[in-house]
């Protein structure tokens, strides 16, 4: 049988890329800036933020399967997931922006604003992007495909970076004369939030569902679960994906705070003349530099997979980056092109990682299909979600309760101690569990041949499943 079908126009796989675009949008903010506005912009204590961080995200986390399996029984005429991205394109701005919003209150006041506001922006973010995320696994049948897909897809997620790493601050200083301005802030994420909200609804007009269960979905809530937690290649994944964002959050979080007190202003020497930097310009080329290479890794994915196994490559060079990041912590200050070679190497490995790791979840939803005769793409997704925010959880707070165990105070000078515990988080802590989520990759069950003898069978059982011509007890809606 052959195993080219399923195949997407360009447009409708960059229409779907730009919904992670719109996400991302408000997820790179997370990554590199919330621990920094929350701190210098909003005022409250890095421990306070951390503590946050994990209460938030691990109730918004419990929230991914309920709504996975909300999802997976929706019914419309647009099918089951593209609704999510109409209904809350214009709440996910809305709410957006008041979370960026600093009011005039009292530390306690400020800290009950930011909790709930925070909760309320990562319930809707749930709401749009489980069904965002399973919208992949029914797109179409072939997993070649899902991979290319996700290759385009990522691709976008790094022009949402691209924007937030180097335009973010920019804007920030430019509405509000500083970088901690929280008129700057609440001008700048407006911008970017309306903008999410139209990429949300790109997505929504420029995709369609195809891929339809062999057989309507009659199990529980309690059987989901049941299936999935027997499903060893989701746990795989899933494991190796707390890590993942464990590493990119202590990692990405750490470097305004890196070069704002350790790299500091520098003066550079380049094609002959010399170049005063301060921390931000630094820190904005840092990132920069790094999406670049991330991106050329991405776009690689497909060709590097032609050499090894999907969850092969994930794990060499997940593991490859984790090295060059624990080396960052022997970097001296003034030693920018080797900071910043690490940092090419280690944006490079991120790019097949981040890549792949939605198709081997796609193929994860196959196999638990191929294996019980149920279908269950959003509760995947949702579930692979909720382990993803446990990593954010995790990553976030450990950022924010190590800076502040070292002695970090907002709008000080930091002394030797606090200066090591950043440069700490940015090198050896993040290190840690990029090593840990390679490590488990290694054992990973699905190589691409058995994938492939799954999608034909599953693809035979759906062919099977058609109601043949002239049979009245099939629905021809």
């Amino acid at each position: 049988m052959k195993t080219e079908f399923g195949k997407l126009s360009i447009r409708e796989k960059i229409g779907y890329g730009l919904g992670d675009t719109a996400s991302n949008l408000f997820f790179q903010t997370t990554i590199y800036f919330l621990l920094y506005f929350y701190t210098d912009v909003f005022g409250i204590t890095a421990k306070t933020a951390g503590t946050m961080f994990l209460v938030t995200r691990i109730w918004d986390a419990i929230n991914d399967p309920i709504m996975g399996a909300i999802a997976d029984r929706t019914k419309t005429r647009w099918g089951k997931f593209r609704p999510f991205l109409l209904w809350f394109a214009i709440p996910f701005g809305v709410i957006g922006v008041a979370m960026f919003t600093t009011p005039e209150m009292s530390d306690v006041g400020k800290i009950v604003y930011a909790y709930v506001t925070y909760t309320l922006m990562m319930m809707v973010y749930t709401a749009i992007n489980v069904p965002y995320c399973a919208l992949m696994g029914v797109i179409s049948p072939n997993p070649q495909e899902r991979t290319v897909v996700s290759s385009f897809r990522f691709v976008l997620v790094f022009v949402a970076a691209f924007i937030v790493q180097y335009a973010l601050t920019g804007m920030v200083i430019r509405f509000g004369g500083e970088k901690n301005s929280p008129e700057g802030w609440q001008l700048a994420m407006s911008i970017l939030f309306s903008a999410a909200t139209v990429l949300f609804l790109i997505t929504f007009f420029s995709t369609k569902e195809r891929v339809q269960p062999i057989k309507e979905e009659n199990n529980t809530f309690k059987e989901d679960i049941t299936d999935l937690l027997h499903n060893g290649p989701w746990l795989m994944i899933g494991c190796a994906t707390i890590f993942q964002l464990a590493f990119v959050l202590i990692r990405g979080g750490a470097i305004v705070f890196y070069f704002d007190h350790f790299i500091q202003s520098q003066q550079i020497i380049l094609l002959g003349s010399p170049y005063s930097l301060s921390s931000t310009q630094l820190a904005s080329a840092f990132m920069l530099s790094g999406t670049v290479l991330t991106i050329i890794g991405a776009i690689s994915t497909k060709w590097i997979c032609k050499i090894m196994d999907k969850p092969r490559v994930y794990a060499i060079l997940f593991i490859v980056a984790g090295i060059s990041t624990a080396l960052v912590y022997y970097v001296r200050s003034d030693s920018l092109l080797l900071l910043f070679g690490l940092q090419l190497v280690t944006s490079f490995c991120m790019g097949p990682v981040s890549t792949l790791q939605w198709a081997i979840y796609a193929d994860t939803a196959d196999y638990s299909e191929w294996k019980t005769g149920r279908r269950a793409t959003a509760l995947i997704m949702a579930a692979s979600l909720f382990v993803l925010k446990l990593g954010v959880a995790f990553g976030g707070a450990a950022l924010g309760w190590i800076i502040d165990g070292y002695g970090y105070v907002a709008g000080t000078v930091l002394d030797a101690v606090a200066v090591k515990g950043i440069c700490l988080s940015m090198s050896v802590y993040a290190a840690i569990p990029a090593l840990i989520a390679g490590g488990l990759m290694l054992f990973y069950p699905l190589s691409n041949k058995k994938m492939l003898a799954i999608e034909v069978d599953l693809a035979q059982r759906r062919e099977q499943a058609q109601p043949k011509p002239g049979d009245v007890s099939q629905s021809t809606e």
